[in-house]
């Protein structure tokens, strides 16, 4: 067979010397010249890129690219091909073709959340105009409860990136990929890892769909600026089977880390983050009850942050249960009377106790006394059943509560007491649902609460989202009757009861304190975020209804008049960060100007200080 060189010398000896030249020009031409194959050279940068419809390619980036290109921390850390991306699309496009043929398969809440999500990446303005205009509707499709079938859905669901996202790739490289964010101030944080999503579980990177969420109440709520707003998922993997499997999972497909693996993972995220911006105010969210406390307690001494799951949960829990107390007819200070039995044993549970039983201590006169008194008025139920002290491996942060054997005996309870026990012996004011756990108050639950020692028993079922609820108001009212106060974490309808009258269903979310107290924090300038400045949220949220309402049993306000809640909620906050010399101050209100700030004054400062969606005047200034 002739080679190369003798085939190319007989090409030279049969060819006219212009038909070789040409023939070599094309031959050049086709192999620099083929489309797709040029490198391209861009102008831009990280998030440009991606708002680029010509250049942007998501998750199909490599790593190396968006290392070179400003990129890292601002995908999901999956790595895709061009092929799954067309698998993702056509799945959705499936599932709108069987829409039109056979029905909805896709809830209308989620629907809603697709046109709505649209508009967020068209006109922010012009969504948050909508979202606030219209927040009893849409609350609910962009927070519990659609979010939550938003974060199960979340890799199929993915178009445009929001947030940014480190993984346990990303050791050693987060301090450099928080400049990859465009915007020089953050105010507001709102970070996950996943592992406990709502009631549903580990959804790992889907997760982030929480973190959105809750940024889009921050700034419809209290009027954060949403360019300074930064949704976070921290990605350590997950222990999710099914998303182990799933070819579209968007986040790392191996196990979660553990140990001081997965804490020196956060504590590199903390540091960087506030190295960047040593002003902003982390709210962590939906970690798994093992980490939440544990983190919790590692870094509020020291950042701007707080655990809405803890924290927020408790202080929402506490707002209701005073409420309930002024339902009854009864002064807030008749509180460390109440018999409550908490139906689950979290970080959102135990939250909810460890801040409840310290407002009964702070009732009592704050001192040994009032601490064991306040002790003893809660029983706490998990899954294996009342908790006591002869609980084998018994978790930490619930031993405080746990049931002495004396108690025991006088009571007639054991150690591994079902609910229904429990409820039976104790005849509690109030039952308090933090279980995740649909239908756990059952029929015969609720029975047992009609024979409760108080003239207007209190049921809250806050699990969300709303399949997690430990009961319906129907299921309430039907059973226990029309004297019943009843809440839930998620939305439900009004009952009606006949004769004109009506079961008020409240809502008991953490959106009537969470967005006030980063509002609050971040307005006072706030080192840390205290005890002091968490009571005084749910203070002032439990006293923002009127004596007419409650003894109506409307114990939370409508989401309509969430503004005001928030604006008065973060006045308290202030005003109680001053009062622990922790207020520092913010932009030109300095400490000093804040405390001599009457209450009055203080709200119109913070009116003053939250955004409103309107169109700015737009100036073009040449670089």
């Amino acid at each position: 067979m002739a080679n190369a060189s003798s085939i190319s010398r007989s090409l030279r000896r049969s060819l006219a010397p212009d038909d070789l030249h040409r023939l070599l020009l094309q031959r050049s031409r086709a192999f620099v010249t083929a489309e797709c194959h040029r490198p391209v050279v861009l102008h831009k940068r990280g998030p440009d890129i991606l708002h680029d419809p010509w250049f942007n390619r998501g998750t199909a980036f490599s790593m190396t690219e968006r290392d070179r290109l400003g990129l890292r921390g601002l995908l999901p850390p999956s790595v895709v091909s061009s092929q799954q991306q067309i698998d993702r699309f056509m799945g959705d496009l499936k599932r709108l073709e069987q829409n039109a043929r056979d029905g909805p398969s896709d809830t209308y809440q989620l629907a809603k959340w697709r046109i709505l999500n649209r508009l967020h990446d068209r006109n922010e303005t012009m969504y948050y105009k909508v979202l606030i205009d219209n927040i009893e509707e849409y609350a609910p499709i962009v927070y519990t409860p659609t979010v939550g079938a938003v974060c199960q859905n979340y890799s199929g669901l993915f178009r445009r990136p929001r947030g940014m996202y480190f993984s346990a790739e990303d050791r050693g490289e987060m301090m450099s990929m928080v400049y990859n964010w465009p915007a020089d101030q953050v105010d507001m944080i709102v970070v996950t890892d996943g592992s406990r999503i709502l009631g549903l579980g580990d959804l790992g990177v889907q997760g982030i769909g929480i973190a959105i969420g809750k940024l889009d109440l921050y700034v419809a709520a209290a009027g954060i600026n949403p360019q300074r707003v930064l949704p976070v998922m921290i990605d350590v993997g997950t222990n999710n089977e099914k998303l182990l499997k799933d070819p579209l999972y968007l986040g790392l497909q191996e196990h979660r880390l553990e140990g001081e693996e997965y804490v020196e993972i956060i504590d590199e995220f903390m540091e960087a983050v506030f190295s960047r911006w040593p002003n902003v105010i982390v709210q962590f969210e939906d970690f798994q009850s093992k980490w939440a406390f544990r983190l919790l307690q590692r870094y509020r001494k020291t950042y701007r942050m707080f655990n809405d799951d803890v924290q927020g949960t408790a202080g929402v829990a506490i707002a209701g249960l005073l409420g309930a107390v002024r339902a009854q007819g009864r002064p807030m200070i008749d509180f460390p009377k109440q018999k409550i039995v908490v139906a689950g044993a979290g970080s959102a549970g135990i939250g909810v106790v460890n801040a409840a039983s310290r407002t009964m201590a702070r009732m009592l006169g704050n001192n040994e006394i009032a601490f064991e008194s306040a002790r003893s008025q809660f029983w706490i139920v998990d899954a294996h059943g009342l908790i006591t002290e002869e609980r084998v491996d018994i978790d930490p942060d619930a031993r405080p509560f746990a049931r002495r054997k004396s108690e025991l005996t006088h009571q007639g309870l054991n150690e591994g007491a079902s609910l229904i026990e429990v409820v039976k012996k104790v005849k509690p004011d109030v039952i308090l649902g933090l279980s995740a756990v649909g239908g756990l108050f059952s029929k015969e639950v609720l029975e047992a609460v009609k024979d409760s020692s108080s003239s207007r028993p209190a049921i809250f079922a806050m699990s969300n989202p709303t399949k997690n609820a430990e009961c319906t108001p129907e299921e309430a009212f039907s059973i226990i009757g029309e004297k019943v106060v009843f809440s839930s974490g998620s939305p439900f309808d009004d009952v009606d009861l006949g004769d004109g009258k009506i079961g008020h269903s409240n809502q008991g979310n953490n959106m009537y304190l969470f967005p006030g107290i980063g509002l609050g924090t971040l307005l006072s300038g706030a080192r840390i975020v205290s005890d002091g400045m968490l009571q005084a949220a749910a203070e002032r949220l439990a006293s923002y209804m009127k004596e007419e309402e409650v003894l109506q049993g409307i114990i939370y306000p409508p989401t309509s008049r969430i503004r005001d809640i928030t604006k008065e909620v973060a006045a308290a906050v202030v005003r109680e960060a001053v009062a622990d010399d922790l207020a520092e101050g913010y932009r030109d209100m300095d400490a000093r100007e804040l405390a001599r700030l009457s209450e009055e004054e203080t709200v119109d400062y913070v009116k003053n200080n939250m955004w409103n969606p309107v169109y700015p005047t737009v100036v073009y200034k040449k670089d």
